[in-house]
């Protein structure tokens, strides 16, 4: 039986955190088994906002080794390069002329982005969910893994593959896959170390509010004990009125593998001085592997540049079928009758 297929992404923008990790490529690497896995590194989204060209390929290496050493495995993944697939920006042009407009200027992510960006926000800003459409379309994913505020763009991508089903299929055959959002309940939003309300955030001004996969003991250590706390003695989950108690506990839970209750219970009737410390060195015991992995790999470039050569490879073998079978239905001449 063939395996259901998974399509996931981060942006080469900043350092990887915390969030990105115990939210999304923790998760991948747990379930990647029992999935046929597409995990690129979306460089195409990354000039969305202003980016820094000096940088963007050597952050993309960067994201392209911590996937690895966070364990994703190449005998269940493919790991690969956004724009190394053409076919990405070919579909994003087709999907473009059929996506009503007001779908996207409706979309939540816009309109708080270009609030900040004001008469400087660019047309990819607008249309990028199209882009992202076409990311999950070409693989016809089965499942995207996605955190609670991604779920309007995975259900635009369905809106997207419905409209192109309608207009261009036929009753018996449908040409594009609606793909279901994968959310992991736990730890799917991982929250600022600075403001307990806030998803921790790669563009979040100030560096404390997060951490990041690639932070060095010292620097966790000052990050933590700088975090925002409470005068309250005693931690407990989910009060309403503690969200940084809540996020703390909820960071030592997956970071120390044990379950809510066990943390629950051994945390009760702590006070901050005692946790933070016991924060600061399940932290840095949980990222020591990762980091050293990653050196490894930056350090046989050769060997991560193969890597993505032979993903950008099999990615487009099966992305290209996809757009062909689009360009079909929509009319287009093949290459092969010219």
């Amino acid at each position: 039986m063939n395996k259901k297929r998974v399509l996931s992404g981060v942006q080469p923008t900043g350092n990887l955190h915390l969030g990105n990790y115990l939210g999304a490529i923790r998760n991948w690497v747990e379930i990647q088994s029992e999935y046929d896995n597409y995990f690129c590194v979306v460089d195409l989204h990354a000039i969305t906002v202003p980016h820094n060209p000096a940088t963007l390929a050597q952050d993309t290496l960067k994201i392209a080794a911590l996937y690895l050493a966070c364990g994703i495995n190449l005998n269940n993944s493919t790991i690969f390069v956004q724009s190394h697939v053409k076919a990405h920006t070919e579909l994003t042009w087709l999907l473009n002329c059929i996506t009503p407009l007001n779908w996207l200027t409706d979309m939540i992510q816009f309109k708080e982005k270009a609030v900040k960006q004001g008469e400087n926000v660019g047309v990819g800003l607008l249309d990028y969910p199209v882009l992202m459409a076409a990311d999950i379309l070409l693989y016809d994913a089965d499942k995207v893994p996605v955190g609670e505020d991604q779920k309007q763009h995975l259900e635009l991508t369905r809106d997207i593959a419905v409209r192109i089903n309608h207009l261009f299929g036929k009753k018996d055959q449908k040409i594009l896959k609606l793909p279901e959002p994968m959310i992991r309940k736990e730890g799917a939003r991982v929250m600022s170390l600075t403001d307990g309300r806030s998803k921790m955030s790669k563009s979040d001004p100030a560096e404390g509010s997060r951490i990041n996969i690639l932070d060095n003991a010292d620097t966790i250590a000052q990050k933590i004990k700088r975090c925002k706390t409470d005068p309250i003695k005693g931690l407990t989950f989910d009060d309403p009125d503690r969200p940084e108690c809540n996020n703390l506990l909820t960071l030592y839970t997956l970071l120390s593998g044990k379950t809510k209750e066990a943390v629950a219970v051994e945390c009760l009737d702590m006070g901050w001085g005692q946790f933070k410390p016991l924060l600061t060195e399940t932290t840095i015991e949980a990222l020591k592997p990762i980091q050293q992995k990653y050196h490894e790999i930056m350090d046989e470039r050769s060997y991560l540049t193969g890597v993505l050569g032979s993903g950008a490879e099999k990615a487009a073998a099966t992305a290209d079928k996809t757009l062909e079978r689009v360009k079909g239905a929509m009319g287009y001449l093949p290459p092969a009758i010219l």
